[in-house]
């Protein structure tokens, strides 16, 4: 289980999340950041300083916006 980033960081991009990961598992995309699953420690650093509250730990994703969980995991199958 990893993190998962959602749709308040799309067109944001603060990028604080990236800064804190440990393990550099944090990715810019076109228009927002993506945690590559295989590589996320589930540390939550990322978590705690997101200004936008837009990463989740995958089980706790709200309902409305689970789609990110397949986004994320298809960013990385297209690398």
């Amino acid at each position: 289980m990893a993190f998962v980033i959602t749709s308040p960081c799309k067109d944001e991009k603060a990028g604080e999340c990236v800064e804190v990961c440990p393990v550099d598992c944090i990715e810019e995309g076109k228009d927002m950041f993506y945690i590559d699953p295989a590589i996320c420690i589930d540390c939550g650093a990322c978590e705690a300083v997101c200004p936008v509250e837009a990463i989740y730990i995958e089980d706790e994703v709200p309902e409305a916006e689970t789609k990110y969980i397949d986004i994320n995991r298809k960013y990385f199958e297209e690398q």
